[in-house]
Parts: structure tokens; C-alpha cells; sequence
């Protein structure tokens, strides 16, 4: 059986943030494994969106931590050659008047009482930023002029590279069967390909961690939910590059905003989506109830939106907790196991910190943040990390 100090499940963007940073802080015999390729399964649908705010102030030191990474990739990796297709274009986010008002006055403090670069904008500032948007109903405008959105399989693939010009073996189209334990700890894992034994795991399976759940007999509380995005085209009022990324809190669905392509808007709803039985990554319905609801909420903020066309669709898929946020670190009672799973659509912009952290857990380091408030023992305690603005996308 071959040995390895530490294997990684699943090699999507955390998975591969996670191998690099354990060859980073001095593992020398690495080993991810995954059931499809590098970054196939769900980084692949992300929407990219890379900003610091969070109403949960333990999400918005992981950000901070994390765009510092993503603003200067290439030197981070040590590859001038890597790239994370930084686009940075700034963060707006409005409510109304209205019960989102109260919990983004105190996220956009705290955001401040943090560090993070803050403007707060009238209406007529925001015009200048988004000139093809509409501010008559806001009574909050908050900009983060340090964010903007990436490339999440780019990301993912750059960070893979460095990974293996470090050391660490990927072997893709590789299925993990089970996990071997003995009394208590983790001797090895039983794949497709044979069993490889070690005395550590870091699993990052996302919407694959129920089965975890299976061989481990632990409960681990994740839901699997499919989530649409669009793709309209305005010729009459392209949103370009130069555009901020946008969040609605005063709309219906809390919709979210970016440009896509350099001219068209990329649009999606940051609340509950369709709850999946089972985990899947196949592309799912759309119905046109949707893109009529979504359609006109839109054109409240983005009138010229109205007669907008439709130029591409597709669903993307959370791994969602019961309050919306991570769980990260040991399960108690499994000596060598750690997790992260449960990003509920964070992950993406979280991946170079919660890489680092998970990597500095295994290997038995002082970790960079606190793992505490992401112990799976807060659904037992009631410590949970909810967001104030409700559940959604915007913890």
C-alpha cells in the first residue's frame, strides 16, 4: 500500500488551495484525489465574486485574509505565469428603507471596525459608478472599491500547478470508496484505484461530504441546493468591466450583479434555491417563471433591462449548512480527520485562507484564523453563525 503524509479528497478550488498550502508550510509527500478533474465540479459553476462583506464578522477576516492573496496571485504562488483573471471593479451594495436597512448599517461598521477599505455613497455617487442603474429607492449605498470577481476553474488549476511544481501528487478520475480508521483513527482510504494509507485526511468533498457522513457514522447537517444564474445583454446599456459588482438587498430575491463577458450582466438570486435530494452537478431547469420573476426585478433597478435578451443560463450548486456557513477543522472523536465543506456559495472568494487553515490543522500548526466558530459542535451548542440579512447568499 502506498504512504502518503497527508491525503486531500476532493480537488476542486479549495481542495487544490488546501495542497498548496500544505507543500507550502513543509508537507513533502501529498496526495489529492478526485472522482472527476480538476476543478470539474462545482468551482466550475461559480459565479466568481470576490468581496469582504459579510454580516457574520468571522467571514469577513477570512475574506480579508483572502483577497490579499488574490490581489497578488502570481507572486503568491511563485508562478508569473498564474492567474486568477482578477477583475477589480469595486463592491456596491443598497438597501432601502426596508428591514435589510438596520443589519447593513451594523455589517458596513463592522466591516470598518475591521480594517477593510469603506465608502459609503450617495446617490448620486453611485450613479457615477453604475451609470445604468437606478438609486431612487436607496437609503444605503455601501462601496468596497478593494473587490471585484475572478475565475474560480483558473483559480482552481493555478493553484493545482504550483501544487505539483511543489511536490504533491493529483490523480483525477479517482473515486474514494471509503475512509480506513481503526480505533478511532485514520490509517488510510480505500479508492478505485487501490488503498493508500496515511494518517491524515482533509476532506473537502462539498456536496459529496454525506458521504463522509456514511463512512464515518457521523451526522454532518448539508444540503445540496441548485441555485440559476443568466446571462442578459443590453446593447442599449452594456454593463462593462468597469462596472462594480452589485449586490440588491432591496430586491425580492437580495439579487446579485457582475458584468460577464465585458458587456453583458451575469444576475442571480441570493436566497434559498432548490433543495436536491441527492448531490448532482448536471445542469438543472430554468423555468420561465423564474426568468420572468428575476427579469423584472431586475429592470426595477436596471430600467433599459426591460427588453434585455437572454444570452446564456446555467445552475450551479451549494453545499449548504444550516446557517449558511462552513464548517471547518477535526471531527471530535476521529483522530486525523479534518473538514471543510458546507461554504454554501463562499467558497470561491474563502479558498486561499480556508486552504491555509485546514493545511495548518492537519499538519498541527497554530492556525492563521480561529477554527472555533466553524466547529461542527455549534449545531449541537446554538452557536451558530447566522447572517443578518436572513438565509442566503450573504452571510
Amino acid at each position: 500500500m502506498n504512504n502518503y503524509d497527508v491525503v486531500v479528497i476532493g480537488a476542486g478550488v479549495i481542495g487544490t488551495s488546501v495542497a498548496f498550502h500544505l507543500q507550502k508550510l513543509g508537507a513533502r509527500n501529498v496526495l489529492v484525489l478526485d472522482r472527476a478533474t480538476i476543478g470539474a465540479g462545482t468551482t466550475s459553476q461559480s459565479s466568481g465574486i470576490l468581496r469582504t462583506h459579510y454580516s457574520v464578522k468571522e467571514n469577513v477576516e477570512l475574506a480579508r485574509k483572502s483577497w490579499s492573496v488574490f490581489n497578488d496571485f502570481a507572486a503568491y504562488l511563485g508562478d508569473e505565469e498564474a492567474s486568477c483573471g482578477l477583475v477589480k471593479c469595486g463592491y456596491m451594495i443598497v438597501s432601502a428603507d426596508n428591514e435589510k436597512l438596520a443589519p447593513l448599517r451594523a455589517s458596513l461598521e463592522q466591516q470598518k471596525a475591521q480594517g477593510i477599505p469603506l465608502e459609503l455613497l450617495d446617490a448620486q455617487q453611485a450613479k457615477e459608478r453604475m451609470p445604468i442603474a437606478t438609486f431612487d429607492d436607496a437609503a444605503l449605498i455601501g462601496y468596497e472599491p478593494e473587490a471585484g470577481f475572478a475565475d474560480a476553474y483558473l483559480t482552481a488549476t493555478s493553484f493545482a500547478r504550483a501544487a505539483r511544481r511543489g511536490g504533491v501528487t493529483i490523480r483525477e478520475n479517482v473515486t474514494v470508496n471509503r475512509l480506513l480508521i481503526e480505533n478511532g483513527k485514520v490509517v488510510g482510504v480505500s479508492t478505485s484505484v487501490g488503498d493508500f494509507s496515511t494518517g491524515a485526511v482533509i476532506s473537502t468533498q462539498n456536496i459529496w461530504t454525506p458521504e463522509l457522513a456514511g463512512w464515518t457514522g457521523r451526522t454532518l447537517p448539508l444540503a445540496p441546493e441548485r441555485h440559476a444564474v443568466l446571462a442578459l445583454e443590453c446593447p442599449e446599456a452594456p454593463y462593462t468591466f468597469q462596472m462594480p459588482v452589485f449586490k440588491d438587498l432591496a430586491s425580492e430575491g437580495m439579487l446579485y450583479y457582475r458584468s460577464y463577458g465585458g458587456n453583458q450582466m451575469l444576475v442571480s438570486e441570493g436566497v434559498v434555491g432548490e433543495k436536491l435530494s441527492t448531490a448532482d452537478t448536471e445542469q438543472g431547469d430554468i423555468p420561465m417563471d423564474y426568468v420572468v420573476d428575476v427579469g423584472a426585478q431586475v429592470a426595477e433597478r436596471f430600467p433599459a433591462y426591460e427588453t434585455a435578451g437572454i444570452a446564456s443560463s446555467w445552475t450551479g450548486v451549494y453545499d449548504v449548512t444550516p446557517d449558511w456557513n462552513p464548517v471547518l477543522g477535526t471531527l471530535p472523536g476521529i483522530d486525523g480527520l479534518v473538514v471543510g465543506y458546507g461554504f454554501s456559495g463562499h467558497g470561491f472568494k474563502l479558498s486561499p485562507t480556508v486552504g491555509k487553515i485546514l493545511a495548518q490543522a492537519a499538519l498541527g500548526q497554530p492556525t492563521d484564523v480561529s477554527l472555533k466558530p466553524y466547529s461542527i459542535e455549534r449545531f449541537a451548542t446554538g452557536e451558530l453563525l447566522t447572517g443578518k440579512y436572513g438565509l442566503g447568499a450573504v452571510s
